[in-house]
């Protein structure tokens, strides 16, 4: 398995495809990347020597911000919008959508789970009364 950057990238894998399993790589970058290395996209990483493999990782280095590097800005972008009141930061705080998106419906990736509030069957309300009047007791 070659090694850049801190991740494995299998070995299995054609070029253009493996190299995408850096954070902060895309397939445009990959196109973009191996153009720079004049390197075949269709090799499979198996076929790569280890002087292949840093030529790769140099380039990588100097042109793009990948992993931990590009997680610590975007977290950071995400803080000082934060601190400074921004809506943007706002509604990163209160997990929602940060692009315009509705809430009322959808948004559900960002919110999670459903969970019904205020609408409750006349059983189940007796029953959730019930039990809060047993709860004290048994301590």
């Amino acid at each position: 398995m070659a090694r850049i950057s801190g991740v494995d990238i299998p070995n299995e894998k054609r070029l253009d495809i493996g190299l995408t399993y850096l954070y902060g790589i895309g397939r445009s970058n990959v196109k973009s990347l191996l153009k720079d290395v004049e390197m075949d996209p269709a090799r499979r990483v198996k076929t790569l020597t280890d002087e292949e493999i840093s030529k790769i990782a140099k380039v990588i280095d100097k042109n793009f911000l990948v992993e931990g590097d590009l997680r610590q800005e975007v977290s950071g972008n995400i803080k000082r919008l934060k601190e400074i009141g921004a809506y943007r930061g706002a509604r990163h705080a209160k997990n929602l959508p940060t692009r315009g998106q509705r809430t009322k419906s959808n948004a559900r990736t960002k919110r999670g789970k459903r969970s019904t509030v205020g609408a409750q069957k006349k059983d189940d309300r007796i029953k959730q009364t019930e039990a809060k009047a047993e709860s004290p007791e048994k301590k």
